[in-house]
């Protein structure tokens, strides 16, 4: 059977969501020979906004000295495979089908989440391929993650914290640090990307329950824009480097991030690799050039057509903001077309592209069963100060969107509001992340 279709079955036995506890993956680990203890050295990332970027920059870099890396990442755009990236190649439908057949069978249909069998996929397969480090993201929170089962990973790296799934991790940003800082352990180091007062300050006291060294953006190191790139720096290190691949202002502190977690891990890797690493980065959906397919055709090259997945107030303001960098003064119209999941905050997302005038073609999510109505979605972003309307489907969105490129063909285009969204722009542009 396919991988795909053995994720399907589980799902109908399993939940989807998350039941944040440590007991069941626990005890499947337990069934499987405890492949978590037989890793590579990992890189454990957490964050609200920047950490699968944070792995991003982190993997290319890595790469780039001629490093073997394990990557796991969530959630997926179009396909399960990309959760799992082996020694640099997204693993095989059959090596995936066989350790997720291998795990179902361990759990034996107990209860548990889809998230967790998942996880324990990654923690089997990463057991069981030779690599020099894995990279591992958490998937929600950190302290009741699934991946959170590492004894002693080489280096944590938290990326900035905001007020996302407050149902799940709390409605503080102090409350939301403290979950995402539990993935510290004692005495295993940790670098964190600049925070919010309240965030830094918890995140510094559970380091320092730990006996963590710690290293922060801002204090002990930075990154910061120079005539010909940008400049890293901490104690000891200065690096000059050309701006990274992937878009937004908000990016330098991603990479400062993964590159003070290597330093501080004490990873050996030259002046030339951290330079490469930036150009070479790669991290689908998150502010990126929709590659050239379907939808493309649709709306008509060359159009100005990007993608982004992020979905809460702090990636509205980041995209926002780039948005405005890049029209520098001029009077470029945006037009996004955006579907929401109602576990967000869509008015507090909408709100930055005020600044913008942007235009919002509301979309139904078909991916996801908890995706607002698009009628719903066009009220709040009406009351956010941004023209709208809404449409029964992607289609509908990009065939008012083409028209309007004709009559008006200097605007910018972007899918935005939610990964399921972007998933599905590159499932029907027929462009998946490889």
């Amino acid at each position: 059977m396919k991988s795909d279709a053995l994720i399907n079955k589980l799902s109908e036995i399993h939940p989807k969501g998350f039941d944040l506890s440590l007991d069941r993956i626990m005890t499947l680990l337990r069934e499987l020979g405890n492949p978590q203890d037989r890793l590579p050295p990992v890189i454990h990332v957490a964050g609200t906004n920047g950490k699968g970027s944070t792995l991003a920059f982190t993997r290319a870099i890595l790469e780039a000295q001629g490093y073997k890396v394990h990557v796991h990442t969530s959630p997926h755009l179009v396909n399960w495979h990309e959760r799992y990236r082996l020694g640099g190649k997204l693993v095989s439908d059959t090596v995936l089908a066989d350790a997720i057949q291998r795990v179902a069978d361990a759990n034996d249909n107990k209860p548990i989440t889809v998230f967790e069998l998942l996880s324990a996929v990654m923690f089997v397969l990463f057991s069981e391929h030779e690599a020099d480090f894995a990279l591992i993201e958490v998937g929600l929170g950190g302290r009741f993650d699934a991946t959170n089962v590492i004894p002693e990973p080489l280096v944590c790296a938290i990326a900035p914290v905001a007020l996302d799934h407050q149902a799940y991790l709390g409605d503080t940003i102090e409350k939301i640090a403290f979950e995402k800082a539990g993935i510290i352990k004692p005495k295993v180091p940790v670098a964190v990307s600049r925070q919010q007062d309240e965030a830094r300050d918890t995140i510094e006291e559970v380091a320092r329950k730990n006996a963590s060294p710690i290293v922060i953006a801002g204090q002990d190191f930075d990154a910061y824009r120079d005539a010909t790139g940008f400049v890293y720096q901490d104690e000891d290190r200065l690096l000059d480097l050309p701006m990274p691949k992937l878009a937004g202002e908000h990016q330098l502190d991603n990479a400062a991030l993964a590159i003070a977690a290597i330093r501080l891990a004490k990873i050996e890797v030259t002046p030339q690799a951290f330079a490469l690493g930036m150009l070479n980065v790669t991290w689908p959906g998150r502010l990126e050039r929709l590659p050239s397919g379907k939808i493309t055709k649709v709306l008509g090259e060359p159009a100005d057509i990007w993608i982004d997945g992020g979905h809460n107030p702090a990636a509205g303001e980041a995209i926002a903001t780039e948005l405005i960098r890049q029209n520098a003064g001029s009077n470029r119209k945006t037009l996004l077309i955006c579907g929401m999941i109602n576990t967000k905050e869509p008015y507090g997302y909408f709100k930055p592209f005020e600044a913008l005038g942007a235009e919002v073609l509301t979309v139904p999510v078909s991916m996801s069963e908890a995706g607002i109505a698009p009628e719903e979605l066009a009220k709040v972003a009406k009351s956010a100060g941004l023209e709208t309307c809404s449409f029964g489907s992607l289609d509908e969105a990009i065939v008012q969107a083409a028209k309007q490129y004709e009559n008006t063909p200097d605007i910018r285009i972007l899918f935005c509001g939610s990964l399921y969204m972007v998933g599905e722009v590159l499932g029907m542009n027929e462009t998946p992340p490889q």
